[in-house]
């Protein structure tokens, strides 16, 4: 097999040159070649690190070579890609200018083939070395840190081998976590989390059930329900590791074992302040034990357990978003839902972890030996931010118009979608001279849109700016949000700027289908159990004074429709369940699908209640395709229980137990004989995870 060639760039505006040299290396590298500075430019954009060398020459029309040099030294191209310099040129001060550039040699004209091969060929050589030395020196770095972090997991697998987990349970955790945090940095600064903060997070993460091993090996690994004196045992694993972290004789003041308590300690409060130990509530829990307790739902409900079965991924992220697991902060949920199709890609992959952990320690590396006049943390923290910001920026845009504008040299970078619906190339060079930039933005559109951008600052850098753009013969409107980039000279220089450019049009539509999707279940079309409480609580705030009924009701031995004639006739029996529930209702009556079979009713009434009850409940028995429907209801009137929605949801569920307990196909109020009648069943904290 052939072995690749590698790649060399030469950037020469004489064709005579450019053929010289292409004959000299053409047998041994393959050529790329630019007669000017601002295609080199596009050229490295594009193929990037694919470049094994640039041959650069100074002089050259539209940009000369050391505008070349500067652009590779703002986008740390120069650190990766060597460049000599070709020209006739030998002043000293071109060459001094040269070299503080970042050029590696200089070759001058007329050219000496022998001289020109060797000094690529050691130029290369060079540069191949340097990375080898790059990888062998993160492989000594990522050797390192995986021993400090296999004492951990050795720890952490002690405890999931007694508690007959999966041995990916920590793993799961962690890399959930991982994902989580990520995330959670992108959408707001209300956390304050660094990348050192959610390295150590993910780490303290694998510690977050090691108080399990005080727990007796008969209750860890019960097959059945809890009784509730082995229910209040198994809530002491959280304290006990707490404890077990607090009297570690020494490395009390580190971070990591500060964090690792945190998690230990109140991996099981909840949001609402229904957990344990301290009944913390909302963010008087640490944000690295709620984001752990999340991911250990999660991993919990989509893992077999000797007392469960596994749920899939999508059913698993339905329970937690419809507060079936226990209530979470809103901004993690609102995290999960969006990363929730990114998920199962990463869990149970050992692997791909590692690798990238070995690409981490890898840039690492590469930094602290290209960098030796900054500290490995201040390098780092330089391009993580920059990252950061485009990353942020751009992360939320899909299928939308995405660009990016510099103006050293003038260029415009558009996303494949952006140029596809613009009719426009991916680069576009020196765009203010583009005939077909004119077609598209008038003159005074283009000057509005530089004056709003030229006068933001680097403190307030995000501009919104409406305009019209001609495509296909039709004037649109679109909305232009932009972030203005400002270098850190003193004082700051503008140099351009990214952003996206949306149909305002299209936007809305797009807007209110993602509305929709937020508050209604996509299967049957009701509402979802989030927005329906949120729906209930507001009508009850409007209407104080009045009388509510809160109906819940799920459908008798659905379970077989799945079992004997498949989930896809099951969603149909919930479909047509749906219907039936939406003709019987009233107008002002608000209907939900809670998850699984289950579903919630929320009317007003004035006197008769059990007639509306009683003709709904009828409404919904009957036979579809063969397969007998009835239902079992628990209902709870405000009348009884108060106008908490808490307190109504609980007592409904209550009456339906005591429907089911009874035999099913029929409907009860709820009354106080009910209140233990849920006792007997198991608590099971936080929807999955026991204890």
């Amino acid at each position: 097999m052939n072995k690749r060639k590698q790649k060399i760039l030469i950037v020469d505006d004489s064709e005579l040159n450019r053929a010289i040299l292409a004959d000299m290396l053409d047998e041994e590298y393959e050529i790329i070649e630019a007669e000017n500075g601002m295609q080199g430019v596009a050229a490295l954009q594009l193929q990037g690190m694919d470049i094994s060398l640039v041959l650069l020459d100074i002089v050259m029309p539209e940009m000369d070579g050391f505008g070349v040099l500067n652009v590779m030294k703002q986008n740390q191209w120069i650190e990766d890609i060597p460049v000599i310099m070709i020209s006739a040129e030998s002043g000293s001060s071109h060459i001094e200018r040269a070299y503080e550039l970042g050029v590696t040699d200089f070759i001058s004209r007329p050219f000496d083939a022998l001289i020109v091969h060797r000094r690529v060929v050691n130029t290369i050589l060079l540069y191949a070395k340097q990375k080898k030395l790059v990888s062998m020196v993160a492989d000594q770095i990522y050797e390192n840190e995986q021993r400090s972090n296999l004492l951990i997991d050795i720890l952490s697998h002690i405890v999931e081998f007694r508690n007959g987990e999966s041995g990916l349970h920590v793993l799961n955790v962690r890399t959930l976590t991982e994902l989580m945090l990520v995330h959670l940095v992108q959408q707001t600064d209300q956390y304050h989390l660094s990348p050192t903060d959610i390295s150590m997070i993910c780490t303290a993460s694998a510690l977050h059930d090691i108080g399990k091993i005080s727990i007796d090996e008969k209750i860890l690994n019960k097959p059945g329900h809890f009784t509730p004196e082995e229910f209040a045992i198994m809530k002491t694993h959280s304290m006990a590791g707490a404890e077990m972290l607090q009297n570690l004789p020494i490395h009390q003041d580190d971070p990591l074992v500060k964090v690792a308590y945190d998690i230990c300690r109140w991996h099981h409060e909840r949001w609402d302040g229904r957990g344990y130990p301290d009944g913390l509530v909302g963010d008087q829990i640490p944000i690295s034990a709620q984001v752990v307790s999340l991911a250990d739902v999660y991993d919990a409900l989509t893992a077999k357990r000797c007392y469960k079965d596994s749920l899939p991924h999508e059913k698993a992220v339905e329970m937690i978003l419809d507060g079936q697991c226990g209530t979470f902060n809103p901004l993690l949920k609102e995290c999960l839902q969006e990363i929730a199709p990114d998920i199962p890609a990463h869990m149970n992959n050992s692997n791909s972890i590692t690798q990238r952990n070995q690409r981490e320690m890898r840039n690492v590396a590469q930094e602290m030996h290209q960098h030796e006049e900054l500290t490995a943390s201040e390098r780092t923290l330089q391009l993580l931010e920059h990252e950061r910001m485009k990353y942020s920026f751009f992360a939320a845009l899909t299928q939308e118009i995405q660009f990016e504008f510099t103006l050293s040299p003038p260029m415009v970078t558009l996303s494949a979608f952006g140029a596809e619906k613009l009719g426009l190339d991916e680069i576009i060079m020196d765009p203010l001279q583009n005939e077909k930039v004119h077609a598209l933005m008038d003159i005074q559109e283009r000057q509005g849109l530089s004056d709003a951008l030229r006068s933001t600052t680097p403190e307030h850098p995000v501009i919104t700016y409406d305009c019209r753009l001609n495509l296909n013969g039709q004037r649109r409107w679109y909305q232009i949000t932009a972030r203005a980039v400002w270098s850190t000279d003193e004082p700051p220089r503008y140099t351009g700027a990214i952003g996206k450019a949306i149909d305002t049009h299209e936007s809305r539509m797009r807007l209110d289908a993602l509305e929709r999707m937020a508050s209604h279940d996509s299967l049957t079309g009701l509402l979802n159990h989030a927005y329906a409480k949120k729906r209930i609580l507001d009508r009850m705030d409007l209407r104080a004074a009045c009388h509510f009924a809160l109906a819940i009701f799920d459908l008798d031995h659905f379970k077989s429709a799945n079992d004997n004639l498949g989930h896809a006739f099951g969603d149909h029996v919930l479909i047509h369940v749906s219907e039936k529930l939406r003709q019987s209702i009233r107008g002002g009556d608000i209907a939900a699908r809670v998850g699984g079979d289950e579903f919630l009713i929320f009317l007003e009434y004035k006197d008769d209640v059990e007639s509306i009850i009683s003709r709904i409940f009828s409404s919904l028995c009957g036979v579809y395709e063969d397969f007998p429907i009835s239902v079992s209801m628990g209902v709870a009137l405000t009348e009884v229980v108060g106008s908490s929605y808490d307190d109504l949801f609980h007592s409904a569920d209550q009456a339906l137990y005591t429907v089911k307990r009874s035999g099913r196909g029929q409907f009860r109020f709820y009354d106080k004989s009910m209140q233990n009648m849920l006792s007997a069943i198991t608590p099971i904290d936080n929807g999955g995870e026991r204890g």
